[in-house]
């Protein structure tokens, strides 16, 4: 069976447009990952806010927390602590996060060199059209679009 590779990895697609939608599926994951990073990073942003707010005052003064939206009153002695994990917590995630982004960034690069990807600008899209060059083969892809 030739048509079987010996990798464990993503099998050979079939055809420049199998190639295209795995490459935008790529896109779309590494876009997706960036969003989290930023949603993580702002919620990283608020704890250090709330910890710099509370930790000055008596440890014995009433503060309310929010907990699976239920807001319950506590002392700051029992909430910084709680804080300061969840903070932490969130910046490990944001580490791990920014780790598989630099992974899914190699693969997708890697998988622009196998495959001959280059990125069309969009004045290029009116001056070449769907011209080819030579014997020159790959796929071309039109700018992303923001979804926003």
């Amino acid at each position: 069976m030739a048509s079987k590779s010996g990798s464990g990895g993503l099998r050979e697609p079939p055809n420049e447009q199998a190639v295209l939608n795995m490459y935008e599926g790529m896109r779309s994951e590494l876009s997706q990952i960036y969003s989290n990073i930023t949603e993580l990073e702002m919620q990283v942003s608020e704890h250090s806010l709330v910890i710099n707010a509370i930790q000055p005052l008596d440890q014995s003064r009433k503060c309310f927390r929010m907990i699976g939206g239920v807001l319950v009153e506590r002392t700051i002695k029992e909430v910084l602590p709680a804080v300061l994990r969840n903070k932490e917590g969130l910046e490990e995630v944001v580490r791990k996060l920014y780790e598989t982004l630099e992974k899914k960034k190699k693969d997708l690069t890697q998988f622009e060199a196998k495959y001959k990807i280059r990125i069309r600008k969009q004045d290029d899209n009116k001056e070449e059209g769907n011209k080819k060059e030579g014997n020159a083969q790959g796929v071309l892809v039109g700018a992303a679009s923001s979804s926003q």
